[in-house]
């Protein structure tokens, strides 16, 4: 978007929310970080995270669901609210969002039937006896008592937070939340007040709304809901209109949308959804409850860039957008949309690490932007070329040695920081195995990870030398003071298809070529990780039988669980066959010889085999730099195979070290270090 365009930005206008005036339409939205303390308090780093957004722009930070009950702990280092104790931690974090002109708002959850015993100890507990989805845990019906308990918890919580400063509070009543398991007939078999005809799956929420209000009138009081559950036996439009125009009703300011419900990964990719699902996914289920209400709405679903939020107040479908995964994959995102910070966005890929990390208890990062919950998440980290570089008598020479994702990672941040920096690439073009990473369904979001930092290269005059050897004697003529290597990996190959009875090709091939799996063909494949499960989703169709072979009991370990759904979903609807547990011994004639356990069997070998069985570290040139005797340190996948994410993360902070290390001299020995 161009300057000029900026000031005619409806998400650039400012915004009214009851007594609420908000700096622009753009609202960062409720997720948790897992940065507080395993007691429940808040710590520096919930507090810079929030700031740094606030400082990027948003207008209003909704912090993440803070714990209403003692017994109902959403995570093991999620924010708690359930007592006076968490009111200064609370209190630290509103005024370092204030600091940054953002209001702060805090969200209020109890999970209920999503509770889990299993991780956490928690009892889960709902409007009727049911049987969590994904986990299996029995569910409790709530009591009368029991339900009245939780309201006061709800009634003290917001007390809490206005208390604390909060500008707003904020009801999470959606994603399947005990809200909405009281709400939706779908769970809620209850057959007294609370249960039964839609008043009284409304009851829950509409009661404790009005006791906030009757108690504290003065405390702006938001509701999140999904405005659709995505399935079967769902509530449907009229209801949620229904419960919407009570909620305004009853003197909420505004209603905030989201989608689906965290049961299961099914239901959960309409919550935190993966890259297949289009931007405004939201869209259509907003517009009608939008038309239905006076009071504003704040619309989620996939807003990833500034034209995407553009387009949801265009078209009339929401007031205001909340932004969420793209304010972690980049906190200035606002201000970048509005031109107030003259570099690109740092694109959220959809990759779903963030939320995946959640659920696996551990605390939140960024594929994008692994500097997240870190002291270093600061706009002269992040953008160094928009600060003073560093003393003259700290720069270094730096040679970077591979164009690849790290290794422009690595180039970027410390050219812009004043060292002087050239980058060796042996093939004939930048960009490493992006294509790779770019090629499946799906996957042209992940392109924003080179969009973003490629042309920062160019600005910042960068020599990229293509086509290079790497000799000692090169080396010791450029006179670095360290050498980033940053060469990347190579497919492992597998020594027992030297005895297929078959053609072979590693995964790499096909996705860069996948034409060259004829139609029609009987497809192996070898490796049931990310790479060849992407591999499976291209080739499959056209009349191909595809059958992956995987040693571990789960195919895509290392993918996050609603991407990874959404991907089996997708090959199981292709007719892909996923054999798990299975090791491959050898051949016998024509077949596969397979393992599990006890149990050996064969299987035909098929047409073609395609192996996937994970990348080796690309090292070739440390004899060279040992030669030449110089400093050098190890980043991205010739460092330890991995993602973007490690890849990323080692370059950033390589280059932020830059300056700590001693000038080159010839008589130093020279250690690497990796």
């Amino acid at each position: 978007m161009s300057a000029a365009a900026d000031r005619a930005l409806l998400i650039a206008q400012p915004g009214v929310m009851g007594p609420l005036t908000l700096r622009n339409r753009i609202i960062m939205g409720p997720m948790g970080t897992n940065y507080g303390t395993g007691d429940g308090f808040s710590t520096e780093r919930d507090k810079l995270y929030y700031a740094e957004r606030a400082r990027g722009g948003a207008a209003m930070i909704i912090t993440e669901a803070m714990v209403v009950s003692a017994g109902a702990r959403n995570h093991r280092n999620s924010l708690c609210i359930h007592h006076d104790r968490f009111i200064p931690g609370l209190a630290a974090v509103v005024d370092a969002i204030h600091e940054g002109g953002a209001l702060a708002v805090a969200q209020l959850n109890h999970r209920g039937g999503l509770l889990r015993r299993s991780v956490l100890g928690m009892e889960p507990v709902g409007p009727s006896d049911w049987t969590h989805p994904a986990t299996g845990e029995p569910i409790r019906a709530l009591s009368i008592s029991e339900i009245r308990t939780i309201q006061d918890d709800f009634l003290t919580s917001a007390r809490r937070a206005w208390q604390a400063g909060y500008d707003a509070v904020e009801l999470h009543a959606a994603n399947g939340y005990l809200f909405q398991q009281f709400f939706t007939a779908r769970i809620n078999r209850r057959e007294d007040a609370y249960g039964g005809m839609l008043e009284n799956r409304m009851r829950l929420l509409m009661e404790t709304v009005e006791l906030i209000r009757s108690e504290l009138p003065d405390l702006p009081l938001m509701v999140r809901v999904s405005a659709t559950e995505y399935v079967e036996g769902g509530y449907g439009e009229a209801e949620i209109i229904a419960l919407c125009q009570a909620l305004e009703h009853a003197g909420v300011i505004a209603i905030d949308l989201s989608g689906g419900s965290n049961e299961s990964p099914a239901l959960s990719r309409f919550c935190i959804q993966p890259p297949s699902f289009a931007r405004r996914c939201l869209e259509p289920y907003a517009r009608p409850i939008k038309e239905a209400l006076n009071i504003p709405v704040i619309m989620a679903g996939r807003i990833i860039d500034p034209e995407d939020a553009e387009g949801v107040l265009q078209a009339g479908s929401a007031q205001f957008v909340a932004v969420c995964r793209a304010l972690v994959a980049d906190p200035y995102w606002t201000n970048k949309a509005f031109g107030g910070i003259p570099t690109p966005i740092k694109k959220c890929i959809s990759c779903n690490v963030c939320f995946e990390r959640l659920t696996l208890e551990q605390d939140v990062a960024c594929v994008a932007n692994p500097l997240v919950g870190t002291e270093f998440e600061r706009l002269e980290f992040a953008e160094p070329q928009l600060a003073d570089p560093v003393p003259e008598p700290q720069r270094r020479r730096v040679l970077v040695l591979g164009a690849g994702v790290a290794g422009v990672e690595a180039a970027r941040v410390a050219a812009a920081r004043g060292h002087t920096v050239e980058i060796w690439e042996t093939s004939d073009r930048a960009g490493g195995q992006l294509p790779l990473a770019t090629a499946g369904p799906d996957k042209a979001d992940v392109g924003g990870i080179w969009t973003y930092r490629w042309p920062q290269i160019e600005a910042l005059g960068v020599p990229v030398h293509y086509g290079t050897t790497t000799t000692a004697a090169a080396i010791r003529d450029f006179a670095p003071d360290l050498v980033i290597v940053a060469t990347g990996s190579r497919a492992r190959g597998l020594p027992m298809l030297d005895a297929a009875p078959c053609p072979t090709i590693h995964a790499w091939e096909v996705i860069r070529e996948p034409s060259r799996i004829l139609p029609g063909a009987t497809v192996t494949v070898i490796g049931g990780g990310l790479v060849g499960l992407e591999t499976a989703d291209l080739i499959m169709g056209e009349g191909r039988r595809v059958t992956v072979l995987e040693g571990l009991p789960t195919v895509a370990t290392g993918m996050a669980r609603n991407n990874r759904f959404d991907l089996l979903e997708r090959l199981e609807q292709g007719g892909v066959t996923c054999i798990t547990g299975t090791l491959v011994e050898g051949f016998e004639g024509n077949n596969l010889v397979l393992r599990n356990g006890e149990r050996r069997w064969t299987m035909p070998a098929g047409d073609v085999i395609v192996h996937a069985v994970g990348p080796v570290p690309n090292r070739d040139v440390l004899p060279v730099l040992r030669e030449a005797g110089v400093e050098h340190v190890l980043v991205g996948d010739c460092n330890r195979p991995s993602d973007f994410l490690d890849g990323i993360r080692d370059a950033w902070m390589a280059a932020l070290a830059i300056e700590r290390r001693p000038r080159a001299h010839a008589a130093t020995p020279h250690l690497a270090v990796s």
